[in-house]
């Protein structure tokens, strides 16, 4: 007898609005008898359904529902929400301009836990569920069927792996992989390594983001900090005078030097520093910048540890700030929707206050729209992106 999960009353209220996951703790009891990782049948206090999902007793996050009708879960059943995805997909970028996008972003894409990126024919998957995890080859023959890609590799060493007991390791599902794939984003060459890269080897939800950042960079100085493998930092290098790509990665700066040679840019140079260090050394030689970009990784995964994020945040914000020529830009992004927008812009203005500089508020960003936010889950509304002109 599959699993019946029954919640506490009350307890189904997020769920029916929208949202995916049901915690161990909503639970009144669980009925039936399977395996871990199969589907589960989640129903209110009352007894009425609320839809099915792959359950992990081993997780917090006991159910993450994905079928809200009577649909039977099945490689047609991702065929279809993976063909969905691509639809949307292919509204939203000009395939000469961009071969690289987020086919499916979980929950918003309907399918909790999977992440697809493509890169110029290439899939590249993380199975955040043991659920998924355990359908993973099912899933590589729906992309097969849908698209003939020329390889899926599977990364899965990401930590979250280990909340669902899910060990570290990663895979080649499907053809062959290269070393390194040859992109095109925003009309620029990037060689990506999907094997040893940040998350699937890179970070697709600044596209939209990195192509804005050119209207404030003509003929200037620019400083892109935390620049990993430079997307900020070529995206300015076409209007840019100089670019310093500033990472504590030797790995990341190869690869962004690789690229500036792909797009035969000379106007790139790169610093392997610790960048909180860097910014107070550029302040004590009295360096200055026409242009900063921060793009730290998140300084908070949990609500518990956004006190010392704020810190963080405050004070490499001051450190930029204060190296901006007057009358220039200073664009700062945030990852973690811990730090929600409200709280990421009055960090700005204490760290305005604190330098005593005039700020600006010009735009504020979000990820690019082949991440897109479910509205039910604020999980998935995450990266803040202000551009402000510091006088």
């Amino acid at each position: 007898m599959a699993y019946r999960v029954i919640l506490k009353k009350n307890e189904e209220k997020r769920v029916l609005a929208g949202h995916s996951w049901v915690y161990a703790n909503e639970v009144a009891r669980i009925e039936g008898k399977d395996k871990n990782g199969s589907l589960a049948e989640v129903v209110a206090h009352d007894g009425r359904y609320i839809g099915k999902g792959y359950i992990n007793h081993l997780s917090k996050i006991l159910v993450r529902i994905f079928i809200r009708g009577q649909e039977e879960d099945g490689e047609e059943l991702y065929r279809e929400r993976i063909a969905a995805a691509q639809a949307l997909r292919e509204k939203l970028f000009d395939s000469a301009q961009n071969n690289c996008y987020r086919l499916v972003f979980a929950e918003a894409d309907d399918l909790p836990a999977l992440i697809i990126d493509c890169y110029a024919g290439y899939f590249v998957l993380e199975c955040l569920s043991l659920g998924v995890d355990m359908r993973k080859k099912m899933i590589a023959d729906a992309l097969v069927s849908l698209y003939s890609p020329k390889g899926i590799y599977m990364r899965g060493d990401v930590a979250v792996r280990k909340k669902e007991g899910l060990p570290l390791e990663n895979e080649l599902l499907y053809g062959e992989i290269p070393d390194k794939i040859l992109i095109k984003e925003n009309g620029l060459l990037m060689s990506v390594d999907v094997k040893n890269g940040q998350k699937t080897g890179y970070f697709l939800d600044q596209k939209e983001n990195r192509f804005a950042v050119r209207r404030y960079c003509r003929g200037a100085s620019v400083l892109d900090c935390f620049c990993n493998s430079g997307g900020f930092s070529l995206n300015a290098a076409t209007v840019a005078r100089e670019v310093t790509a500033l990472d504590i990665s030797p790995f990341a700066l190869e690869n962004v030097e690789e690229n500036a040679r792909l797009n035969g840019f000379t106007n790139i140079k790169t610093e392997c520093a610790d960048v909180f260090d860097a910014l107070r050394r550029c302040r004590a030689e009295g360096k200055k910048f026409d242009c900063v970009i921060l793009d730290p990784p998140a300084f908070c995964k949990s609500a518990a540890e956004v006190k010392d994020a704020y810190r963080g945040y405050k004070d490499i914000n001051i450190s930029a700030m204060k190296l901006v020529e007057k009358g220039g830009f200073l664009i700062t992004c945030s990852c973690s929707h811990y730090m929600s927008a409200p709280l990421f812009e009055r960090m700005l203005r204490e760290s305005a206050q604190s330098c005593g500089r005039a700020v600006k508020i010009l735009e504020v960003r979000v990820q690019a729209p082949d991440h897109p936010a479910l509205l039910a889950a604020e999980e998935t509304s995450y990266l803040k992106v202000f551009i402000l002109q510091v006088n």
